[in-house]
């Protein structure tokens, strides 16, 4: 079977599996969201915390239990990274310097799981399964209580009310990501992935010699790393080692993981705003650009350009060779379009062409599918921008939804959309004239370094500040400047477009519903769709392309 064909039938494979899960789970987060009672545990968490799950927040007080929480998640892990080295079954590993923890912490706490360190040689277990796992699954509930605010946000009317942020953290907890989760992992441990608190031990070798490698709770950790659009590996092969990644079936059980809750989540906005059409323009939306990109790259990384590929059949270099160039496009394609950060090949090592479309996808604002709930968060917003354009073209006042848009609303869309260009742009320039940033640099004197080892600044701000967390791996960002500015990309690329989000659900919520006529754009037809497919990719263009220019472009035309 020839390459391309076998990346065809996964992909068609792939593909037949999100659709047969796409409405239960759909279905069933709507119903977790919209339900009126709590279970036991869920009274117990409450009484724990001191929250009354029954009172209505308006977008101020929800943005505070955000903000509030977070907050206090960077605190805890930071310190215990820091007391690390005084912790049980820390694997003798010394406590983590304070610009790296501080970089950790922000990472974990914001879904980005940027990672300047290697798993399996600096964390011990308590910080792995403590810290780390429970910061990928209440970040992804995070993510995910956002989003359920801005959908109430379209469906209420003359209240202001967006639900309460504790009820909705916990319900995405303990009904959503916990039951997926633990049934994931009895998948992977089924097919091979570890799962045990073992201490580092030396392994012989098939060429001889030996290594050191320890175990852990892996399978556990993987799942939720990837239902939860996290991505931060036990490992620092992350899902190319096979403890984490067996096999071909756990490779694409693994992609599955990544894309089933964004493109889920389309359903349940349709039902949570009453009209499962416009979920289904917004899925058709997400799933153009997803296979779009995802034929690009397997079509990119199979171009025989030269000797070496011709002879390895396709651009193999740092490819898992488990898994092939279709496998590791879609892996690739996968995590870039959504804020997962795994890697089951080395991304750097991809054609140049093949790393412009590893950022063009995280450029695009991490939105098709997107992470848990900032994807369907960042995609309505992007909707709101493309009904302004056609309220310009055509001369009427925007709607969506049954909400007009106005001046307050498309300026709080506006803000959103500026602030990680902004972030990317800024931090990568500043890189590029410091010295001790440049020195980052570990290729700067190979073939195209320059063009190169640009692409690698501008990715790795580009993942920060998208919250995604890959990284083409060329550059030492364990340094005090990147730790620090890695560290603030990823909170304010997290956190303030939220705040656009929440108070841009709170206008919403407040407004009386306008009535459809005639003259209403039809935002459920495939038109639409379209319309906001071109917007996304505009947008994305007129922002980044002098950039791209500069890198991936420059290199592969080079």
């Amino acid at each position: 079977m020839s390459p391309a064909l076998a990346g065809v039938l996964q992909l068609t494979a792939l593909t037949a599996a999100l659709a047969l899960a796409y409405r239960p789970l759909g279905d069933y987060m709507a119903a977790v969201y919209a339900s009126p009672k709590h279970l036991r545990i869920e009274k117990v968490i409450y009484r724990c915390i001191g929250a009354n799950a029954d009172a209505e927040m308006r977008w101020p007080a929800y943005l505070r239990g955000v903000l509030a929480f977070s907050a206090a998640g960077v605190l805890l892990l930071y310190l215990l990274q820091r007391v690390q080295g005084g912790l049980p079954l820390s694997l003798g590993f010394a406590s983590i310097s304070p610009d790296q923890a501080f970089n950790t912490a922000a990472s974990f706490v914001t879904n980005t799981n940027w990672q300047s360190y290697s798993g399996e040689q600096a964390m011990g277990h308590v910080v792995q399964t403590a810290g780390l796992a429970v910061q990928n699954f209440v970040s992804a509930a995070t993510g995910m209580a956002v989003a359920v605010a801005l959908v109430r946000g379209f469906a209420r009317s003359r209240t202001g009310d967006l639900g309460n942020f504790w009820a909705d953290l916990v319900r995405g907890t303990i009904r959503v990501l916990v039951p997926i989760a633990v049934l994931g992992a009895l998948v992977l441990v089924a097919c091979g992935a570890v799962q045990n608190f073992s201490g580092i031990h030396e392994v012989g070798q098939f060429m001889g010699g030996a290594q050191q490698t320890n175990g852990g709770a892996v399978a556990s950790q993987e799942v939720i790393k990837e239902l939860g659009t996290n991505g931060g590996g036990y490992f620092n092969a992350n899902s190319a080692h096979p403890f984490e990644n067996p096999n071909a079936f756990t490779n694409l059980f693994e992609i599955f993981l990544i894309l089933v809750i964004p493109f889920a989540l389309t359903r349940t906005f349709g039902k949570l705003v009453g009209n499962v059409k416009q979920g289904y323009a917004i899925l058709a939306t997400m799933g153009v650009i997803w296979l779009g990109f995802t034929a690009l790259m397997m079509w990119t990384e199979s171009a025989h350009g030269g000797p070496a590929l011709q002879a390895a059949g396709a651009a193999m270099e740092g490819k898992e060779t488990r898994f092939g160039v279709g496998a590791s496009s879609i892996f690739s394609v996968a995590t870039t379009l959504t804020s997962t950060g795994a890697v089951d090949a080395f991304h750097s090592s991809f054609t140049a062409f093949g790393g412009g479309i590893q950022l063009l996808g995280m450029m695009l604002g991490e939105l098709a599918p997107g992470g848990v709930g900032s994807g369907l968060y960042g995609m309505l917003v992007m909707a709101i921008i493309a009904v302004f354009i056609a309220g310009l073209m055509v001369g009427r006042t925007p709607e969506y939804l049954g909400k007009k848009i106005g001046t307050r609303e498309i300026k709080l869309a506006a803000c959103y959309l500026l602030i990680t260009p902004t972030l990317v742009l800024g931090f990568a320039a500043a890189s590029m004239v410091l010295p001790d940033a440049l020195g980052s640099m570990l290729n700067t004197k190979a073939l195209g370094a320059g063009s190169h080892g640009f692409s690698e600044v501008l990715y790795t701000y580009t993942s920060g500040a998208n919250n995604n967390g890959s990284a083409f791996a060329g550059l030492n960002a364990n340094t005090p400047w990147y730790n620090t500015t890695i560290g603030l990309a990823m909170l304010l690329g997290r956190f303030l477009p939220m705040v656009f989000v929440l108070a841009l659900a709170g206008s919403l919520a407040e407004q009386q519903p306008v009535p459809q006529t005639a003259g209403t754009l039809r935002t459920e037809k495939p038109l639409f769709a379209g319309l906001l497919v071109g917007t996304i990719l505009i947008i994305t263009g007129l922002t980044y392309f002098p950039a791209l220019a500069l890198g991936p472009l420059a290199e592969g035309l080079s």
